[in-house]
């Protein structure tokens, strides 16, 4: 019998649900059409509090799932930089995201895999807020939904999430198994304003009011690590 290959999503605290969720329904479908086991992991297996109030549990352990064949970081606000302070949340991503043949991130989530070294040179996406942030972490920072670059697949924010895995599944399954997926879960947007009006959200200033709101809590989290928060939030 063919191993199955394991792909883990991460769990930790103050993520934002939706980053994991809405790729995780997609991708856990891969178990019905090829030999994939799709777990969640996590530091322990206990849950962990989210950026809305409902709380998380992995299934497995960091040391379960050593050397997943890929992993998947979902992102927050607060939690990717509470997780790049710690020392051995990263040192999972770190080894695991070496050794995986994919790495995947939803919003901030790129934040820690470029913190982990795994995305020097390459292109990749997040929050639109935090675009210049993922370049200060060796990162080519590229403003689309989804972006892919070698064994790196990134995503935009929250709801990009779902666009980057179905185009995984694509790579992985063939666009047959991606399209059936994507009509089961019934993903077919229509967003009942429209698409996003940019030229308001830079009119309106959400970007740079949402970001001073928050910068000094995050650089106080990372105050054990100076030179980090210096290239973050100079």
């Amino acid at each position: 019998m063919q191993e199955k290959r394991q792909i883990a999503f991460l769990i930790y605290p103050d993520m934002t649900p939706l980053d994991l969720i809405g790729p995780l329904q997609v991708i856990k479908s891969l178990e019905r059409f090829g030999a994939y086991e799709v777990v969640t992991v996590g530091e322990r297996l206990e849950p962990v509090p989210t950026d809305v109030g409902v709380a998380m549990q992995p299934e497995r352990t960091f040391e379960q799932v050593p050397s997943p064949f890929a992993l998947v970081v979902p992102g927050g606000l607060v939690g990717p930089i509470t997780a790049i302070a710690n020392d051995r949340l990263m040192a999972y991503v770190r080894a695991a995201g070496r050794s995986a043949e994919v790495l995947g991130s939803v919003c901030t989530g790129s934040l820690i895999l470029a913190a982990a070294g795994l995305l020097e040179g390459r292109s990749a996406t997040t929050h639109w807020t935090f675009l210049e942030h993922l370049g200060r972490l060796g990162a080519v920072p590229v403003r689309k939904r989804w972006v892919e670059d070698g064994k790196a697949i990134t995503a935009a924010g929250v709801a990009a999430g779902i666009d980057m895995a179905i185009a995984l599944v694509a790579r992985l399954a063939g666009n047959d198994v991606a399209r059936t997926i994507q009509a089961i879960i019934e993903y077919d947007p229509e967003p009942p304003l429209g698409p996003i009006d940019w030229r308001w959200v830079e009119d309106a200033k959400i970007g740079p009011t949402l970001l001073a709101g928050v910068t000094p809590a995050l650089r106080e989290i990372l105050a054990g690590k100076p030179e980090l928060a210096k290239k973050l939030f100079p």
